[in-house]
Protein backbone atom coordinates (compact mmCIF):
# COMPACT_ATOMS: atom_id res chain seq x y z
CA UNK A 1 0.00 0.00 0.00
CA UNK A 2 1.43 3.34 -1.18
CA UNK A 3 1.74 6.43 1.52
CA UNK A 4 -0.64 8.14 2.71
CA UNK A 5 -0.58 11.76 0.89
CA UNK A 6 -1.36 14.47 2.95
CA UNK A 7 -1.64 18.31 2.45
CA UNK A 8 -1.48 21.36 5.17
CA UNK A 9 -4.27 24.47 5.11
CA UNK A 10 -1.63 26.64 7.26
CA UNK A 11 1.99 26.58 8.10
CA UNK A 12 1.91 28.61 12.22
CA UNK A 13 2.62 26.25 14.74
CA UNK A 14 0.45 23.83 15.00
CA UNK A 15 0.86 22.84 11.28
CA UNK A 16 4.38 22.83 11.91
CA UNK A 17 3.83 20.04 14.66
CA UNK A 18 1.66 18.23 12.73
CA UNK A 19 4.41 18.14 9.95
CA UNK A 20 6.80 16.67 12.36
CA UNK A 21 4.72 13.97 13.64
CA UNK A 22 3.41 13.14 10.23
CA UNK A 23 6.98 13.28 7.89
CA UNK A 24 7.93 10.32 11.46
CA UNK A 25 5.32 7.99 10.06
CA UNK A 26 6.39 5.77 7.41
CA UNK A 27 3.29 5.36 6.10
CA UNK A 28 3.10 8.92 5.34
CA UNK A 29 3.85 11.59 2.36
CA UNK A 30 3.98 15.11 3.12
CA UNK A 31 2.31 16.28 -0.14
CA UNK A 32 2.76 19.71 -0.21
CA UNK A 33 1.66 22.83 2.35
CA UNK A 34 -0.26 26.03 1.61
CA UNK A 35 -0.70 29.24 3.21
CA UNK A 36 -1.28 33.25 2.85
CA UNK A 37 1.73 33.62 3.78
CA UNK A 38 3.72 32.02 0.71
CA UNK A 39 7.02 32.55 2.45
CA UNK A 40 6.05 30.59 5.30
CA UNK A 41 4.18 27.73 3.24
CA UNK A 42 7.83 27.65 1.54
CA UNK A 43 9.67 27.07 4.74
CA UNK A 44 7.41 24.44 6.00
CA UNK A 45 7.34 22.65 3.20
CA UNK A 46 11.18 22.81 2.47
CA UNK A 47 12.01 21.59 6.00
CA UNK A 48 10.26 18.11 5.14
CA UNK A 49 11.17 17.89 0.99
CA UNK A 50 7.52 18.73 0.19
CA UNK A 51 6.04 21.35 -2.65
CA UNK A 52 4.63 24.89 -1.46
CA UNK A 53 1.38 25.39 -3.04
CA UNK A 54 -0.19 29.06 -4.19
CA UNK A 55 -3.82 28.07 -2.67
CA UNK A 56 -6.19 25.31 -1.92
CA UNK A 57 -7.39 24.65 -4.66
CA UNK A 58 -3.82 23.86 -6.06
CA UNK A 59 -3.50 21.98 -3.49
CA UNK A 60 -6.42 20.11 -3.78
CA UNK A 61 -5.92 19.51 -7.86
CA UNK A 62 -2.58 17.68 -6.94
CA UNK A 63 -4.61 14.82 -5.28
CA UNK A 64 -4.22 14.36 -1.80
CA UNK A 65 -5.42 11.36 0.53
CA UNK A 66 -6.17 14.02 3.34
CA UNK A 67 -6.10 17.32 4.49
CA UNK A 68 -5.18 18.88 7.47
CA UNK A 69 -6.68 22.21 8.30
CA UNK A 70 -4.51 24.53 10.85
CA UNK A 71 -5.97 28.22 9.89
CA UNK A 72 -6.90 30.17 13.01
CA UNK A 73 -10.37 30.13 14.27
CA UNK A 74 -11.16 33.00 12.18
CA UNK A 75 -10.09 31.57 9.07
CA UNK A 76 -12.10 28.28 9.16
CA UNK A 77 -15.11 27.91 6.83
CA UNK A 78 -13.73 28.71 3.28
CA UNK A 79 -10.91 26.09 3.35
CA UNK A 80 -13.32 23.61 4.74
CA UNK A 81 -16.13 24.22 2.12
CA UNK A 82 -13.18 23.47 -0.32
CA UNK A 83 -11.94 20.40 0.96
CA UNK A 84 -15.89 18.66 1.55
CA UNK A 85 -16.09 19.24 -2.29
CA UNK A 86 -13.29 17.49 -3.51
CA UNK A 87 -14.53 14.70 -0.95
CA UNK A 88 -10.82 14.75 0.60
CA UNK A 89 -10.93 13.28 4.61
CA UNK A 90 -10.09 15.66 6.51
CA UNK A 91 -8.12 16.61 10.06
CA UNK A 92 -9.42 20.35 11.25
CA UNK A 93 -7.53 21.86 14.41
CA UNK A 94 -9.55 22.92 17.18
CA UNK A 95 -11.30 25.62 17.90
CA UNK A 96 -13.36 24.19 14.48
CA UNK A 97 -14.45 28.46 13.67
CA UNK A 98 -15.00 31.59 15.61
CA UNK A 99 -18.55 31.37 16.01
CA UNK A 100 -21.47 28.28 15.80
CA UNK A 101 -22.86 29.55 12.45
CA UNK A 102 -19.76 28.48 10.72
CA UNK A 103 -19.09 25.23 12.56
CA UNK A 104 -23.16 24.27 12.08
CA UNK A 105 -22.73 24.86 8.05
CA UNK A 106 -19.34 22.90 7.97
CA UNK A 107 -20.79 20.20 9.89
CA UNK A 108 -24.00 19.98 8.33
CA UNK A 109 -21.93 19.37 4.82
CA UNK A 110 -19.69 17.04 5.76
CA UNK A 111 -22.85 14.73 7.12
CA UNK A 112 -24.21 14.92 4.13
CA UNK A 113 -20.91 13.90 2.36
CA UNK A 114 -20.29 11.17 5.25
CA UNK A 115 -16.70 12.23 5.37
CA UNK A 116 -14.64 11.26 7.27
CA UNK A 117 -12.99 13.97 9.63
CA UNK A 118 -10.81 14.17 12.99
CA UNK A 119 -10.55 17.41 15.18
CA UNK A 120 -7.53 17.81 17.54
CA UNK A 121 -8.70 17.86 20.72
CA UNK A 122 -5.87 15.29 21.33
CA UNK A 123 -6.38 15.16 25.06
CA UNK A 124 -8.78 12.56 24.36
CA UNK A 125 -5.81 10.37 23.80
CA UNK A 126 -4.20 10.55 27.05
CA UNK A 127 -4.38 7.56 28.67
CA UNK A 128 -5.01 8.74 31.41
CA UNK A 129 -8.16 9.76 30.36
CA UNK A 130 -9.70 6.56 29.93
CA UNK A 131 -8.29 5.40 32.90
CA UNK A 132 -10.20 8.24 34.56
CA UNK A 133 -13.16 7.25 32.81
CA UNK A 134 -12.30 3.63 34.28
CA UNK A 135 -12.73 4.97 37.77
CA UNK A 136 -16.04 6.70 36.76
CA UNK A 137 -17.62 3.66 35.27
CA UNK A 138 -19.84 3.17 38.61
CA UNK A 139 -19.70 6.45 40.28
CA UNK A 140 -22.15 9.17 39.20
CA UNK A 141 -20.15 12.55 39.11
CA UNK A 142 -21.40 15.11 41.57
CA UNK A 143 -19.49 18.28 40.70
CA UNK A 144 -16.56 18.94 37.52
CA UNK A 145 -14.19 22.38 37.77
CA UNK A 146 -12.06 22.97 35.24
CA UNK A 147 -9.57 25.77 34.49
CA UNK A 148 -7.33 26.92 31.88
CA UNK A 149 -5.46 29.90 33.34
CA UNK A 150 -2.33 31.29 30.79
CA UNK A 151 -0.90 33.90 29.17
CA UNK A 152 -1.46 35.54 26.29
CA UNK A 153 -0.04 33.36 23.46
CA UNK A 154 2.07 36.03 21.03
CA UNK A 155 0.23 36.10 18.00
CA UNK A 156 -1.42 39.21 17.35
CA UNK A 157 -4.83 38.00 16.19
CA UNK A 158 -5.27 35.94 19.52
CA UNK A 159 -6.34 38.79 21.63
CA UNK A 160 -9.40 40.01 19.09
CA UNK A 161 -12.35 38.60 19.88
CA UNK A 162 -13.95 38.62 15.97
CA UNK A 163 -10.38 36.54 15.12
CA UNK A 164 -10.03 33.94 18.10
CA UNK A 165 -13.34 33.78 19.81
CA UNK A 166 -11.72 34.79 23.49
CA UNK A 167 -9.95 32.84 25.76
CA UNK A 168 -12.71 30.18 26.41
CA UNK A 169 -13.18 29.45 23.00
CA UNK A 170 -9.47 29.00 21.34
CA UNK A 171 -7.88 27.78 24.48
CA UNK A 172 -10.52 26.05 27.37
CA UNK A 173 -11.98 24.29 24.82
CA UNK A 174 -9.23 20.96 25.29
CA UNK A 175 -10.60 21.30 28.85
CA UNK A 176 -14.24 21.74 27.66
CA UNK A 177 -14.00 18.98 25.54
CA UNK A 178 -12.85 16.87 28.36
CA UNK A 179 -15.38 17.86 30.92
CA UNK A 180 -17.57 16.41 28.13
CA UNK A 181 -16.00 13.16 27.49
CA UNK A 182 -16.01 12.28 31.57
CA UNK A 183 -19.12 14.43 33.01
CA UNK A 184 -21.49 14.57 30.21
CA UNK A 185 -23.65 16.84 28.27
CA UNK A 186 -23.82 20.88 29.90
CA UNK A 187 -27.85 22.05 29.73
CA UNK A 188 -27.17 25.53 30.66
CA UNK A 189 -24.32 27.83 31.77
CA UNK A 190 -24.20 30.97 33.57
CA UNK A 191 -20.91 33.00 32.92
CA UNK A 192 -19.64 36.52 33.56
CA UNK A 193 -16.30 38.05 32.05
CA UNK A 194 -14.54 41.43 34.06
CA UNK A 195 -15.44 43.37 30.86
CA UNK A 196 -11.46 44.28 30.74
CA UNK A 197 -8.87 43.04 28.00
CA UNK A 198 -5.38 42.31 28.94
CA UNK A 199 -2.67 44.70 28.23
CA UNK A 200 -2.22 44.12 24.58
CA UNK A 201 -2.84 46.22 22.00
CA UNK A 202 -5.76 45.93 19.69
CA UNK A 203 -7.45 43.45 22.54
CA UNK A 204 -11.36 43.34 23.72
CA UNK A 205 -11.43 40.41 24.99
CA UNK A 206 -12.42 39.54 28.88
CA UNK A 207 -9.53 38.86 30.54
CA UNK A 208 -10.88 36.52 33.24
CA UNK A 209 -14.10 34.63 32.53
CA UNK A 210 -15.84 32.07 35.61
CA UNK A 211 -18.73 30.02 34.53
CA UNK A 212 -21.39 27.68 36.49
CA UNK A 213 -22.70 24.66 34.12
CA UNK A 214 -25.12 22.09 34.91
CA UNK A 215 -25.07 18.83 33.62
CA UNK A 216 -28.08 16.70 32.22
CA UNK A 217 -26.87 13.21 34.61
CA UNK A 218 -27.07 16.18 37.44
CA UNK A 219 -23.17 16.81 38.46
CA UNK A 220 -23.28 20.78 38.31
CA UNK A 221 -19.44 22.19 37.53
CA UNK A 222 -17.19 25.77 37.35
CA UNK A 223 -15.05 26.97 34.69
CA UNK A 224 -12.55 29.40 35.28
CA UNK A 225 -10.51 30.91 31.93
CA UNK A 226 -8.09 33.65 32.73
CA UNK A 227 -4.78 35.26 30.17
CA UNK A 228 -3.35 37.23 32.89
CA UNK A 229 -0.20 35.86 33.55
CA UNK A 230 2.95 35.24 31.85
CA UNK A 231 3.00 32.26 32.07
CA UNK A 232 1.28 28.86 31.92
CA UNK A 233 -0.08 28.14 35.31
CA UNK A 234 -2.88 25.60 35.09
CA UNK A 235 -4.96 23.71 32.38
CA UNK A 236 -6.91 20.86 33.95
CA UNK A 237 -9.96 19.84 35.99
CA UNK A 238 -10.82 18.14 39.21
CA UNK A 239 -13.58 15.96 39.47
CA UNK A 240 -15.61 14.63 42.44
CA UNK A 241 -17.84 11.87 42.38
CA UNK A 242 -18.80 9.45 45.73
CA UNK A 243 -15.45 8.71 47.58
CA UNK A 244 -13.36 9.93 44.63
CA UNK A 245 -11.27 12.56 43.78
CA UNK A 246 -10.08 13.12 40.28
CA UNK A 247 -7.19 16.07 39.18
CA UNK A 248 -6.80 15.33 35.52
CA UNK A 249 -4.47 17.34 33.31
CA UNK A 250 -2.30 17.02 30.29
CA UNK A 251 0.78 15.60 32.32
CA UNK A 252 -0.95 12.85 34.75
CA UNK A 253 -4.00 12.02 36.88
CA UNK A 254 -3.80 12.38 40.51
CA UNK A 255 -6.33 10.33 42.25
CA UNK A 256 -7.52 10.06 46.07
CA UNK A 257 -9.95 7.56 47.19
CA UNK A 258 -10.71 5.11 50.09
CA UNK A 259 -6.78 3.65 49.42
CA UNK A 260 -5.40 6.99 49.50
CA UNK A 261 -3.72 8.97 46.88
CA UNK A 262 -1.82 8.27 44.11
CA UNK A 263 -0.42 9.55 40.44
CA UNK A 264 -0.64 8.38 37.28
CA UNK A 265 1.86 10.10 34.52
CA UNK A 266 0.43 10.72 30.97
CA UNK A 267 2.57 11.18 28.06
CA UNK A 268 1.07 14.68 26.35
CA UNK A 269 3.14 14.10 23.44
CA UNK A 270 2.28 10.85 22.76
CA UNK A 271 -1.54 12.00 22.81
CA UNK A 272 -0.22 14.63 20.20
CA UNK A 273 1.16 11.64 17.69
CA UNK A 274 -1.88 9.44 18.87
CA UNK A 275 -4.47 11.92 17.01
CA UNK A 276 -2.87 11.88 14.01
CA UNK A 277 -2.02 7.94 14.24
CA UNK A 278 -5.33 7.47 14.15
CA UNK A 279 -6.42 9.71 11.70
CA UNK A 280 -4.05 8.50 9.29
CA UNK A 281 -4.98 4.98 9.88
CA UNK A 282 -8.69 5.56 9.28
CA UNK A 283 -8.13 7.38 5.81
CA UNK A 284 -5.96 4.26 4.74
CA UNK A 285 -8.60 1.81 6.20
CA UNK A 286 -6.79 -0.42 8.93
CA UNK A 287 -7.98 1.49 11.62
CA UNK A 288 -11.46 3.04 13.53
CA UNK A 289 -9.75 5.34 16.33
CA UNK A 290 -11.17 8.46 15.86
CA UNK A 291 -12.30 9.23 19.10
CA UNK A 292 -13.42 13.07 18.04
CA UNK A 293 -14.55 13.59 14.25
CA UNK A 294 -15.89 17.02 13.12
CA UNK A 295 -19.80 16.31 14.94
CA UNK A 296 -18.79 15.42 18.21
CA UNK A 297 -16.19 18.65 17.61
CA UNK A 298 -19.31 20.83 17.33
CA UNK A 299 -20.87 19.86 20.69
CA UNK A 300 -17.60 20.95 22.29
CA UNK A 301 -17.72 24.62 19.99
CA UNK A 302 -21.54 24.75 21.37
CA UNK A 303 -20.92 24.33 25.14
CA UNK A 304 -17.53 27.18 24.75
CA UNK A 305 -19.58 29.78 22.55
CA UNK A 306 -22.33 29.27 25.36
CA UNK A 307 -20.27 30.02 27.81
CA UNK A 308 -18.58 33.28 26.03
CA UNK A 309 -22.16 34.22 25.03
CA UNK A 310 -23.29 34.20 28.74
CA UNK A 311 -20.07 36.32 29.47
CA UNK A 312 -21.33 38.57 26.66
CA UNK A 313 -25.29 39.35 27.91
CA UNK A 314 -25.12 38.32 31.32
CA UNK A 315 -27.65 35.77 31.17
CA UNK A 316 -27.90 32.67 31.33
CA UNK A 317 -27.87 30.05 28.56
CA UNK A 318 -29.41 26.44 27.39
CA UNK A 319 -27.87 24.35 25.11
CA UNK A 320 -29.67 21.59 23.13
CA UNK A 321 -29.79 18.28 24.52
CA UNK A 322 -30.60 14.87 23.30
CA UNK A 323 -28.78 12.10 20.77
CA UNK A 324 -28.72 14.85 17.75
CA UNK A 325 -28.74 18.03 19.92
CA UNK A 326 -30.24 19.97 17.30
CA UNK A 327 -30.36 23.76 17.53
CA UNK A 328 -32.99 25.21 19.19
CA UNK A 329 -34.63 28.85 18.16
CA UNK A 330 -32.48 31.68 19.97
CA UNK A 331 -34.57 34.77 21.93
CA UNK A 332 -32.37 37.22 21.54
CA UNK A 333 -30.48 38.75 18.48
CA UNK A 334 -26.84 38.68 17.97
CA UNK A 335 -27.68 34.48 20.35
CA UNK A 336 -25.65 32.28 18.39
CA UNK A 337 -27.89 29.40 16.76
CA UNK A 338 -27.35 26.30 18.86
CA UNK A 339 -27.99 28.07 22.08
CA UNK A 340 -30.79 29.81 24.13
CA UNK A 341 -30.35 32.66 26.40
CA UNK A 342 -32.92 32.61 29.22
CA UNK A 343 -34.60 36.05 30.09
Amino acid sequence: MRACRVGLVGAGGVAQRHARVLTGFEDVELLGVTDVARDAAEALAGTHGARAFADVDELLAAGPDAVYVCVPPFAHGPVEEAVIAAGVPMFVEKPVAVDLETAERIADLVERRQLLTAVGHHWRYLHVVEQARELLVDRPVRMVNGAWLDKVPPVAWWARRDHSGGPVVEQAAHVLDLIRALVGEATEVTAYGDGTPPPVDGADIDSVTAATLRFDGGAVGTLAAACVLTWKHRAGLEILADGLALSLAEDGLTVRDADGERHLPADPDGARAAVDRAFVDAVRGVGDDVRVPYAEALRTQRLALAVAESARTGRSVSLPTGPAARPRTAVADATPAGVTVDA
